[in-house]
């Protein structure tokens, strides 16, 4: 009887060892590129545009169904201004894509890396990470939300720390109604 104790003991503790330092894998969920939606909104002084920009590629990264990390890939060329027609929907976007503003034949691409995330809630995180455009990278910080499948994030980007300086007042003088804010925002509606 006193061997028996000991060998279920002995099965016991290796069962507790084993689980115990079982580790649990990340999962690496991909952006549904199809339902996934990020849109842009940049101000000047006699108003605002918006439009959409789409995501070529892009993740978030779980640890037991918790957001530990993400990256994403957004294809400049991509850029649509939505609150416009006709004529001057071209050429706003036509401009966006020119080298006054995000340069698309030399920088085709822009990119976020999530290099540290904080839980700050339930659903919610605090992402700082890398944010690249024009071969420029900067780090940034914005809130996240998860709820599902789907997450939410807001960024608001400094566009003059990635050589963006077109009607900022930050570089020219005298632009009066002509000037363009330097911050603009983006909105990120995800499913994965």
């Amino acid at each position: 009887m006193d061997k028996s104790i000991k060998n279920i003991t002995a099965i016991i503790m290796v069962a507790f060892m084993t689980f115990s330092f079982a580790t649990v894998e990340k999962v690496k969920k991909e952006i549904n590129l199809e339902t996934s939606k990020v849109t842009w909104k940049g101000y000047k002084v006699t108003g605002s545009h918006q439009g959409t920009i789409d995501i070529k590629k892009g993740n978030l990264l779980f640890d037991d169904n918790k957001l530990v990390g993400g990256g994403f890939i957004i294809d400049m060329s991509s850029i649509v201004v939505t609150d416009l027609e006709g004529e001057y929907k071209d050429k706003l976007e036509g401009h966006l894509k020119s080298d006054d503003f995000f340069g698309i034949n030399n920088f085709p691409t822009a990119s976020l890396t999530f290099k540290k995330v904080k839980s700050t809630g339930k659903n919610s995180y605090e992402v700082t990470g890398d944010i690249t455009i024009k071969k420029k990278t900067e780090t940034i910080k914005f809130d996240i939300s998860i709820y599902g499948n789907k997450a939410n994030a807001s960024l608001k980007i400094d566009r003059t720390k990635f050589d963006v300086r077109y009607g900022s007042t930050s570089f020219f003088d005298n632009l009066k109604d002509k000037a363009i804010y330097d911050d603009f925002d983006l909105v990120a509606d995800l499913e994965f």
